[in-house]
Order: C-alpha cells, then structure tokens, then sequence
C-alpha cells in the first residue's frame, strides 16, 4: 500500500510538472525565461543535481549550454560539444536517449574532471525533436547511482519535445518580426528615394547611395535615415 501512495504521488508530481511546463510554454515570457522554468522544474521534478537545455548549432555541428539550474560556473562554461561526441553529442547523432550509470566511469563522457568536483554520476540525455528536426538535448544528472525507468525516460522525452516546440515558435516569431521590419524598411526607403529624385532630382541610383552613404556617416540604420528625409520634405509642406 505504501509503494503504491509512493507511485501515485510520483505520478501526480509528474503530471502537475508537466501541466506546468505547459502552461510556460504558452504564456508570454521570452524564451530565456521559458527555458530557465523548464530546467528547474524538470530538476526539481527527478531531484537531479543538475538539469541543462543544450541547443544545436547546425553550421558549426556543435551543442551550446543555453539553459541550466545549476550554479556551477564550471559547468555553465563548459566548452561546446561536438555532434557525436560525449554523451549528449551521441544523443543528437543517434537521436535516441541515451543513459550513463556513472559518467566519471564512461569514457565517452568529456568533463570526467567537472563531474568530479560537482558531484555527478548518473546521466540521462534526451534529443529535442520537433517536426521530425533535432534542435538540442535536455541532459539531468544525479548525486548518486540511478538507472532511469522506461516511464521516467518518456515523460522527459515529453519535455524534451514540449522545449523544442517552444524554441521553434520563438524562432518562427523572430524570422516573423525580421521579415515585417525588412518590408517596412523597404517602403520607408523607396519612399525617400521617391522624395529625393522628385524635390532633388536625383537619379534613383543617387538617391539610393545618398541613403547609403548618410547611414555610414551617421552610423545610424539606413530605415532611420529615411524617415528623416520624408519628415524634412512632409513639413517642408
């Protein structure tokens, strides 16, 4: 009876974590402040010593520490780690978790060094998928020996998954707001260069390394110097 009220408070911690991180995820915070939750929430969750979110830079292969609970500067600086190497690279490379009993013991562990002086043993990585694209891994450790169950190792590929989306929608969002300020700056500057060739009858090519060459002289975006130039004319009105 008591293993199972263990179970059940176990599973009801699970399901409430997850209805958290959930529930983050959509709400308006930026996405560092949505990651930072995650960590901590799926640290205290498992009871890990140390709960990190790396992300995957495609260009140069390697995975960067983007989000952690952990106050340890040494692990905070850690050096990226490449696709296929340590454990969270094979993660990524396998795409599949992969589970480490004694990370000190594992020599395809990198930082055996690190994992000495903050106490780590167990290790569980986990790949970040969204829409079938690995973007990153969330990694947990432990104080001591433990081997993940089944359940255990499902419920954070569930998380895993619910950060990806998260960092796909903040990525999709800036690719949104980039391409709305590149279209508005576009309109801004045709419509100095239409003021410039009609009031100083310049050809369109003069009124367009006119914008260029105040924008480096002013060092000031080129969409600023346009707007200038349309409020000079408008209130020469």
């Amino acid at each position: 009876m008591k293993k199972q009220r263990t179970k059940s408070k176990k599973l009801l911690k699970e399901i409430q974590t997850l209805s958290l991180i959930s529930s983050t995820i959509v709400s308006s915070k930026f996405l560092d402040d949505i990651l930072s939750q995650i960590v901590k929430l799926t640290a205290d969750m498992f009871g890990s010593k140390i709960c990190s979110i790396m992300l995957l830079d495609e260009k140069k292969e390697e995975l960067i520490i983007k989000a952690t609970q952990s106050l340890s500067e040494k692990y905070k600086n850690k050096p990226p780690v490449k696709i296929g190497s340590s454990i969270s690279g094979l993660a990524v490379k396998e795409r599949r978790p992969i589970f480490v009993l004694d990370v000190k013991k594992d020599p395809r562990y990198m930082f055996p060094s690190i994992a000495e002086e903050e106490g780590l043993c167990s290790m569980l990585a986990v790949p970040m998928v969204v829409k079938d694209k690995i973007i990153g891994v969330l990694n947990i450790y432990t104080a001591t020996e433990y081997e993940f169950s089944q359940e255990e190792i499902d419920v954070l590929q569930t998380i895993a998954n619910q950060a990806a989306l998260a960092i796909e929608n903040a990525r999709l969002f800036e690719e949104l707001i980039i391409t709305k300020d590149t279209l508005e700056t576009k309109k801004l500057v045709d419509r100095a260069k239409a003021l410039l060739i009609k009031h100083r009858n310049f050809t369109e090519e003069e009124a367009h390394r006119f914008l260029q060459k105040k924008s480096m002289d002013l060092r000031k975006p080129v969409k600023e110097i346009a707007q200038a130039i349309i409020l000079t004319f408008e209130e020469k009105k």
